[in-house]
């Protein structure tokens, strides 16, 4: 059972599957039972819940008309999964030496202390540090070569996105 809900506080909506006594928000964190919170919909199919809550998001920026002119996320996914293209596959047809271009990637300046994108390792900081300050999480991040800007930048925004809470400078993922 899926159903797509929404939040009063912050007018977020997103998918529940099953059926807990509580719900909290993802973007804003509000917690409320299951049974008040506003159900747009209920299915036993994920892609229709999908689809409600596509289809609401943009009607909610004026692009209700654009999205009904696309096909379903089900034809959309079957259609991307056809098409793809593999790393080595797309490199030899671009002209390029597939050798050549592992080779320059074993040469990482960056060194082979970096695993996972800049923003995971932000967020890897914040799983690793017990309630880490900015600059704890700036030193974590600048042994695994990400820029002390991007740090910041990225806890801002996730800061603002509900994901990471930050209380008397000190951060932690929610």
């Amino acid at each position: 059972m899926y159903a797509v809900v929404g939040c009063s506080e912050c007018s977020n909506l997103w998918i529940i599957e099953g059926r807990s006594e509580t719900t909290q928000c993802p973007r804003c964190g509000a917690r409320k039972a299951y049974e008040k919170r506003k159900k747009f919909v209920e299915t036993d199919d994920a892609a229709h819940a999908r689809d409600v809550r596509a289809s609401m998001l943009a009607n909610r920026q004026g692009e209700g008309e654009a999205f009904a002119e696309l096909d379903s996320f089900d034809a959309l996914e079957d259609e991307v999964a056809d098409g793809v293209v593999d790393d080595d596959e797309y490199l030899a047809e671009s002209g390029l030496d597939v050798d050549a271009v592992d080779a320059a990637g074993e040469r990482d300046p960056r060194g082979p202390t970096r695993s996972g994108s800049k923003r995971e390792i932000v967020e890897s900081a914040l799983e690793a540090l017990e309630e880490p300050t900015e600059g704890e999480i700036i030193d974590y991040a600048a042994e695994r070569g990400v820029r002390p800007e991007y740090v910041r930048d990225a806890l801002e925004k996730l800061t603002r996105r509900g994901i990471v809470s930050e209380s008397s400078g000190r951060y932690r993922l929610l």
